[in-house]
């Protein structure tokens, strides 16, 4: 919430109690309690049963226990609801998520949105561009093996449509027109065949808890299917309020699109409407870079903006205390229920709706007990909220305003705001302190001495709107500031960014935003009547989007926009929660000079976290004096880290999407969070065994993160993603090291020889398997082979090399076309892994390899079923060491 929406809802004491914040504390408690500690119901019951008999039996006799065994109580509640809420993933479904094909027939409970990808095949060249279309749908019969079962739950359903194939159509049938892909939404039926799956997490500590994102909007399972062979049927069902809704959104969406350019229209559908469909990846990561990326999305200061405007204009309009805020209430409401129940939105419309109903019911409004009461509603609701990101940042946004910068602005900002208030009246001089009324003479005077020019009057009203102006700048400033130092842990933790130009971003957009958002939503709202009269609003509201984004441009161009931080310490992320709670009761204290020293000590406590969050780099998670090899889990796909006994790190391949238009960057999304979460902020050197999207899609991202000091290549063709890794290496000055077969050189203690490809290897246009990069990395007695994708004809060479190795990378994912038996009788390994995506649609690894590596008394593992795994090389013997899944 901006420092001038806050305003807006009225002045916040700095001061009162908040019992019911410390409430929400105590039921969180039990809630993280029960989710890494499950104990059995009848043991919280029991122990409900006995806080609640101790807190009526001492009430009297010993108050502070009675508070603690009612905190006890709260707790046991806590934990309850965490342990009684229903699994995630609906029960009814679990036979059908087998992998086999099943017909559904279902309804869509959420609208679709249309999206062109561009694909790419399994050897990296490009394919046909995909419409493709993603729409949430409610089972209503599910048909597997002949047998039809009516069950409930919902799928989140991928609907692709290959241009390729309609081309081929045409060409074959002239008769044959395109016909353009058809937008499902909200009622429509649909019978389809797909095979299901459950939402499945990458197996690192770091990675984004998909599954759990899903959950939140009630998704229990996972499918695809050609549009071809979707049938629609006839009929819509579901609830007509829901239907409204639907025509609503695609209504504004169309006046979005009809008022504003492309690029423009799906920006503001982001910020009015959450719809981000069709925002561009570059956008996105230019708003997360400047610190903003919260008025990209509908969040809690879209609905802040929307109580603000409407409860200001309400009074304005001389409407009672009661009549605005239940107007505004309800407007939030119809708000959130607009943004199709958006977690975030829903979260911030319920504590406007308590905090405007406190303003009610309390004389001396505690802003802290308003949030605290929103905390609880909230996680009595849904206790998994707690583990959200939107609602830790929301929560500590409004902790931070309501109980730091707040009071801070009363011993600020505040007395200057009330001095220069009825600037004429000589009898409230003597309700000021003295120096408050000093500079209210002070201000006459001048204005006395500017009479000639301006006139006594003008020149006095002039002074006191600069004043107010320079109050408002400090104000924002102080709020921006504070929100800044108070999130840096979640942001750290969560998008492993330190907010460096955060503050100015935020200071220089908020106001802008301020006005763009209701300027450009009644655009919207009247282009539903006249596109001709909203267009009087519209082209101020695509002017400011535009100052806007050059401001954004400018300040995400800085080499200090982005800064990436790996995940804070145990130890550091309770240090920087204590900072905040120190702070929390220091600048609450106001009764004399000992309690301002006391403030600006918890002030200066907070930043001093912040800042080492920010610049100071945690201690790498290694194992010094043996050599690791970790195959991160990056779905279908490779990318190993390599750290040597003398702590020098490789990483090899960085995994990708087959799609060259996702919005999911592997590198970004899984690498480089596995990698902050060893505590690794930088590289020595990155490889690339071969071009192929699934190895090299990730490195790019790798690049910007981690400023690897070289760059190690084989023989490849000149495709465009190798050209522009090749771009990317020498823009961020990294050296580029081409590496052949026969080359052998020491590595941070580490032998490193090269075994593929040979000198004299011919590429042809497009990347292949056989032109990976292979190595056999030495410590000791102990070593490993690496060989990326290599298949049989590669193999061979290297098996006359007799490598021997106690580790082996089995190579292309455990397809037949690698891993043969010459190269498991010259390698002799104990142990290989196998780097391949859950349920693998290329069906790896495949059986005949797995037979193989068996008869070989090979010890197998894979990254599909056992996530990240590492490999301890002492030089002696060679053991795995499954990391924690954090």
């Amino acid at each position: 919430m901006s420092a001038q929406s806050a305003r807006a809802l009225g002045p916040l004491p700095s001061g009162g109690r908040a019992p019911l914040l410390l409430a929400a504390c105590a039921f969180s408690a039990g809630i993280i309690f029960a989710t890494y500690q499950w104990r059995p119901t009848s043991w919280w019951l029991l122990l409900a049963l006995c806080a609640c008999t101790t807190a009526l039996y001492v009430a009297r006799r010993r108050p502070l226990i009675a508070y603690l065994t009612a905190a006890l109580l709260l707790a046991t509640l806590g934990a309850l609801d965490a342990q009684l809420r229903p699994p995630l993933l609906a029960a009814s479904l679990l036979p059908y998520l087998d992998g086999n094909e099943a017909i559904v027939t279902a309804h869509v409970v959420h609208d679709g949105m249309l999206r062109q990808e561009t694909e790419r095949g399994g050897w990296g060249a490009e394919h046909a561009a995909e419409e493709r279309q993603v729409v949430d749908v409610e089972t209503e019969e599910v048909e597997a093996a002949g047998k039809a079962t009516e069950l409930h739950a919902r799928i989140r359903l991928s609907i692709y449509t290959r241009e390729e194939r309609d081309a081929a159509d045409i060409e074959t049938n002239d008769s044959i027109s395109p016909t353009p892909p058809r937008q499902f939404v909200y009622g429509d039926r649909l019978r389809f065949t797909a095979r299901m799956h459950p939402p499945h997490n990458y197996g690192n500590p770091g990675s984004f808890d998909y599954r759990g994102y899903l959950a939140e909007r009630g998704i229990s399972a996972l499918a695809s299917a050609d549009q071809d062979h979707i049938v629609a049927l006839p009929g819509t069902t579901g609830s007509a309020l829901y239907y409204w809704r639907s025509r609503a959104r695609r209504a504004l969406l169309a006046s979005i699109a009809a008022l504003w350019p492309p690029r423009e229209a799906a920006l503001l559908s982001a910020i009015l409407l959450g719809e981000t469909a069709s925002l561009e990846h570059a956008t996105r990561v230019e708003f997360q870079r400047t610190g903003v990326f919260h008025i990209l999305v509908v969040s809690g200061l879209n609905v802040a903006l929307l109580a603000a405007v409407i409860f200001f204009a309400l009074r304005r309009m001389r409407a009672g205390d009661v009549v605005a805020t239940i107007m505004t209430i309800a407007a939030c409401a119809a708000y959130a229920f607009l943004t199709q129940g958006n977690p975030p939105v829903t979260r911030a419309a319920i504590m406007v709706a308590i905090y405007l109903s406190t303003r009610l019911l309390y004389r001396e409004r505690s802003p802290l007990n308003a949030l605290g009461t929103a905390a609880l509603l909230i996680l009595v609701l849904d206790p998994r909220a707690l583990f959200e990101a939107s609602f830790q940042l929301s929560f500590l946004a409004v902790l931070a305003i309501a109980g730091i910068a707040v009071p801070l602005l009363a011993r600020t900002s505040a007395p200057y705001r009330s001095a220069l208030s009825w600037i004429d009246s000589l009898a409230y001089d003597q309700t000021l302190p003295p120096r408050m009324a000093q500079l209210r003479l002070d201000l006459r005077m001048i204005a006395a001495r500017l009479d000639r020019w301006l006139g006594e009057k003008r020149a006095l009203w002039l002074l006191v709107r600069i004043g107010r102006l320079l109050v408002t700048l400090w104000d924002a400033l102080l709020v921006s500031a504070v929100m800044q130092v108070a999130l840096a842990l979640p942001m750290a933790w969560y998008f492993h960014r330190a907010m460096v130009v955060g503050l100015p971003a935020n200071m220089l957009v908020t106001p802008i935003v301020v006005v763009l958002v209701p300027l450009a939503a009644l655009a919207t709202l009247l282009a539903l009547v006249s596109t001709k009269l909203a267009m009087v609003l519209a082209v101020p509201a695509g002017y400011l989007l535009t100052q806007m984004l050059r401001i954004l441009h400018a300040l995400g161009g800085l080499r200090a926009a982005d800064v990436r931080v790996a995940t804070p310490t145990t130890l550091l992320t309770l240090a920087a929660s204590a900072a905040l709670l120190f702070a929390l009761f220091a600048v609450r204290r106001n009764r004399g000079v000992a309690d301002r020293w006391l403030a600006l000590a918890g002030v200066t406590a907070v930043a001093v976290a912040a800042a080492w969050i920010a610049f100071v780099p945690p201690r790498p998670q290694t194992h010094p004096g043996v050599l690791e090899v970790t195959a991160i889990d990056v779905g279908q796909g490779d990318s190993l880290l390599v750290v040597t006994p003398q702590g020098k790190t490789l990483l090899i391949d960085a995994g990708g999407s087959m799609r060259s238009a996702s919005e999911f960057d592997i590198g970004e999304e899984v690498v480089s969070g596995y990698l902050w979460a060893r505590g690794i902020t930088r590289l020595d050197a990155i490889a690339l065994t071969h071009a192929h999207a699934d190895h090299i899609g990730g490195l790019p991202a790798v690049i910007r993160n981690f400023h690897p000091h070289t760059l190690w290549v084989g023989i490849n063709p000149p495709t465009p993603a190798y050209e522009g890794l090749l771009a990317a290496a020498r823009q961020n000055n990294i050296a580029i090291e081409r590496h052949v077969e026969g080359e052998r050189f020491d590595f941070g203690g580490t032998t490193v020889r090269v075994v593929s490809p040979p000198a004299d290897w011919q590429v042809t246009k497009n990347a292949r398997n056989n032109d990976s990069l292979g190595v056999l990395l030495t410590f000791g007695a102990t070593s490993a082979l690496l060989e990326g994708d290599a298949e049989k004809k590669v193999e061979r060479l290297i098996a006359t090399e007799a490598p021997r190795a106690d580790l082996l990378k089995v190579g292309h994912h455990g397809s037949a076309t690698s891993t043969i038996p010459e190269l498991l009788a010259a390698v002799q390994p104990a142990i290989a892994v196998i780097s391949v995506g859950y349920r693998s649609p290329f069906g790896h690894p495949r059986p005949e390899v797995l037979e193989r590596l068996e008869a070989a008394h090979v010890l197998t593992h894979r990254t599909d079923l056992e996530g990240a795994l590492t490999f301890i090389l002492d030089g002696k013997t060679v053991t795995v060491m499954p990391p924690d899944r954090r």
